[in-house]
């Protein structure tokens, strides 16, 4: 069964389309089976991890949501075995005001990946940079939100808006999500401000940051014009060695609850217990 990971910040520039495909990725390469699914009407995730818009402006995730295709029709090969990815272009920007008056608009994501988690461990799913119905189909959806945040002051802004709608959805929609980590992007530690503002993020959410930082890192920036996730353009960057940490930080997390939710085992047979 796939868990299902929304990657959301109402800011835009703050690293989450670039977090979304190279998390994905990383998994991927950790044999993990992923599904990157591009939520963003700009499409960015689908051109950064290598597929020509040509190839499918006909059959994508805004055919899916507004239930044209199954989402198992709009899923596309990657140069990566384990890593899938439903694409999105920018008619996926008219969905929004299309399924303004359908049945349970809210939940027309969370019923297309319905079908489909069976068959992945991870769904990373990159949300656009604003709290639409294109993103609330995404909480809506997901087990887990993870926030990219850029360590500057007016990111904090975009967290706090963010964080006061998650709990209005919460309260509604999906009361089971929670938040999967805050992870802190295009760190700079040579400058005092990007120390503070991390101080005062992992002061607030304590264990909640990934103890994971992506760095300023110019080959994580180039990547994406190549058409590749990090770990293929330079997998000896210091950005690929942080995406790297990261999955490797949701998998040991995911597997430590894995082992709390795990069911006490049961005692031992009475026959074969000594007697008193």
């Amino acid at each position: 069964m796939a868990k299902v990971i929304a990657v959301a910040n109402q800011k835009g520039g703050v690293g989450k389309t670039t977090t979304s495909i190279n998390l994905g990725a990383c998994l991927a390469v950790a044999e993990k089976k992923t599904l990157l699914i591009d939520l963003d009407p700009q499409g960015n995730a689908s051109v950064g991890i290598g597929l020509e818009k040509e190839n499918f402006l006909n059959a994508n995730i805004y055919h899916a949501l507004i239930g044209q295709k199954q989402l198992r029709d709009v899923v596309y090969d990657t140069e990566l075995p384990y890593l899938k990815i439903c694409p999105s272009d920018n008619n996926l920007a008219g969905a929004e005001i299309e399924l303004v008056g359908a049945l349970a608009r809210e939940s027309k994501l969370k019923t297309a990946i319905a079908g489909l988690r069976e068959e992945y461990d991870y769904i990373i799913i990159d949300c656009p940079p604003s709290m639409g119905l294109l993103t609330v189909n995404a909480l809506n959806s997901a087990d887990s939100y993870l926030i990219p945040m850029q360590t500057e002051y007016f990111s904090m802004e975009g967290l706090t808006q963010l964080l006061a709608n998650v709990r209005l959805i919460k309260s509604s929609l999906n009361p089971e999500i929670e938040l999967e980590g805050v992870l802190l992007t295009m760190y700079d530690g040579r400058s005092n401000l990007h120390k503070q503002v991390a101080g005062e993020i992992r002061k607030h959410f304590q264990e909640k940051v990934f103890q994971s930082v992506i760095p300023r890192n110019v080959k994580l920036s180039e990547s994406p014009s190549f058409g590749k996730p990090i770990i293929l353009y330079d997998i000896e960057s210091k950005g690929s060695e942080a995406y790297f940490s990261v999955a490797k930080e949701i998998l040991v997390n995911e597997r430590a609850r894995s082992q709390m939710a795990a069911p006490p085992p049961p005692p031992a047979d009475s026959q074969n217990q000594p007697q008193l």
